[in-house]
């Protein structure tokens, strides 16, 4: 059986910046020799601070600062990823955003936010790298989708429409792509320590560390080909906060 494993396969992240995207990269950096990883984010600062740590644990590392709920922004960032790296094996949409609100107080701005950062950007980034892989006859996507993206509660109007949203376009796109070598993983992550949980007075023995989450990803790459891990749900221990 032939290795599941590129050498030194490129890995695009998106809302590499910070929390889950940040562990992300420096999980792969640390535990997967050889990785050249493209960071995307739209905060240049914090992506260069994740880009040193993982150069330090021994990864290539290039910074695309990008919006990736633009369109020409997403085409601009794709042609420099690969004009920088070549193909891009493993994509990683993660970017995204959270607004609570109920149905009734939603704006249609904040509904309209949310799904952009959430739903848009990976149709427009996969649209942009899929077909590369397509063309190799082989690639990874991971499509960040959320608990939110399998269970509607009170106050997630957009959040749970974007992220249901996630899962349904994953499913299709797997569907799509599984006789192309190009294999498709929705990820349900519950309740994650990120920037956004700090002020919570959560306790963070309640919440899952985004290193987890990051390496169940890279777990489900390390597969053979022959198997593809649909979707990942994962939740604390104790039980979502």
């Amino acid at each position: 059986m032939k290795s599941s494993i590129n050498k030194n396969p490129v890995v695009l992240i998106t809302g590499a910046s910070q929390g889950i995207g940040a562990a992300i990269a420096r999980v792969f950096a640390g535990e997967l020799p050889g990785a050249r990883l493209a960071l995307v984010a739209r905060n240049e600062k914090n992506l260069r601070t994740v880009a040193r740590d993982c150069i330090k644990l021994g990864a290539a590392v290039e910074i695309f600062p990008c919006d990736v709920s633009e369109e020409a922004s997403v085409a601009a960032m794709a042609k420099a990823v690969t004009k920088h790296f070549g193909p891009v094996a493993v994509l990683i949409n993660n970017a995204g955003k959270f607004f609570g609100a109920s149905f009734l107080d939603l704006t249609l701005a904040d509904f309209d936010a949310q799904i952009a950062a959430n739903l848009r950007s990976v149709f427009l980034v996969s649209k942009a790298f899929v077909p590369a892989m397509i063309k190799r006859g082989r690639g990874d996507v991971f499509n960040m989708s959320s608990i939110a993206g399998r269970q509607a509660y009170p106050n997630g109007a957009a959040y749970c429409a974007a992220k249901f949203g996630v899962t349904g376009l994953s499913a299709v796109m797997r569907t799509e792509l599984k006789d192309k070598g190009v294999r498709v993983c929705c990820i349900h992550p519950g309740a994650t320590w990120t920037p956004s949980w700090s002020k919570s007075g959560v306790k963070a023995e309640r919440i899952m560390p985004a290193a987890d989450i990051a390496r169940a990803i890279l777990d489900v790459y390390r597969l053979s080909r022959n198997t593809v891990v649909e979707e990942i749900v994962l939740r604390p221990q104790l039980g979502d906060v």
